[in-house]
């Protein structure tokens, strides 16, 4: 696949961004499951170990992990739904922060840099695979044409941060190459465990976590999440990997996307796809 040259458009007005609304990107990152999808991708990074170190050494995850997530899904709308030159700006903002950046992974002593091109495929992959596995799961009718879509059209998300686009799986059988082959090199290290533990069991105020419902829902929400991850990744963090553990997980998300769906658009939609659809002429 040969991706389309990214360049600012000569003018921001009406312009459709790196997909436009046609594309299977607007579609799937507009879809209710995002919200779980984003945790299984942030839980599958961490099985490697440099990635892993990476996030931990240079992130204020635990002391602020809403802020950082908020800021993940800031800079995926930005590139979804907002102008080229808003996607060119966001990502040439990303790579400056990772240029600077680089440690050393404790237990095996690996020195490593943000922007490794195989550390920012692994993130990159993760990322895709998430998005596209869990808004199917959860009952998003996507083709299989649609699916290779989808990673072709990534192609674009991975050149922002910096990626070939010849090194960059674009389909549905690629995709899977690639996870096969990188497996060997995954392990859950203590620091991975500390995060999966994290995020499925979040600080909360103690008002907030007696007197709200909130850590119910939101260990439901994280154990689907863990669930849906592939089963060789909830084998190295020592999690069910049955059939019956995919039910079940399959079963949760499709509740989840159903309960969001009720919920009116001009609620559930966010302010990037919004802005798109007014700069468009859409809505």
């Amino acid at each position: 696949m040969t991706a389309e040259p990214l360049h600012p458009a000569a003018t921001d007005e009406r312009d459709p961004g790196l997909f436009g609304p046609d594309s299977v990107t607007w579609r799937v990152h507009a879809d209710p499951a995002m919200a779980l999808a984003g945790l299984r991708a942030l839980l599958l990074q961490a099985v490697h170990p440099l990635a892993m170190a990476g996030v931990a050494q240079h992130s204020d995850f635990r002391g602020d992990p809403w802020g950082r997530l908020l800021r993940t899904a800031e800079f995926v709308g930005v590139t979804t739904y907002g102008t080229r030159r808003e996607a060119l700006r966001a990502a040439a903002r990303v790579r400056g922060i990772h240029r600077r950046l680089a440690g050393v992974e404790p237990e095996s002593g690996t020195a490593y840099r943000v922007d490794d091109p195989d550390l920012l495929l692994w993130v990159h992959c993760c990322e895709a695979e998430s998005f596209l596995s869990t808004a199917v799961r959860c009952g998003l009718r996507v083709s299989a044409r649609e699916r290779d879509a989808y990673y072709a059209e990534q192609v674009r998300s991975a050149e922002l941060v910096g990626l070939d686009a010849r090194n960059v799986p674009s389909s549905v059988h690629e995709v899977r190459e690639y996870f096969t082959a990188v497996r060997p090199s995954l392990r859950v290290t203590a620091e991975a465990r500390r995060t999966a533990r994290f995020v499925l069991w979040p600080p909360m105020p103690s008002l907030v976590a007696l007197g709200t419902p909130a850590r119910p829902a939101w260990v439901a929400l994280a154990g689907a999440a863990a669930a849906m991850l592939p089963r060789w990744a909830r084998r190295l963090y020592a999690l069910p990997g049955l059939p019956t553990t995919d039910a079940a997980a399959t079963a949760a998300g499709l509740a989840f996307r159903t309960g969001l769906l009720v919920v009116p658009e001009r609620l559930r939609h966010g302010p990037h796809l919004k802005d798109a659809q007014r700069r468009l002429g859409l809505s």
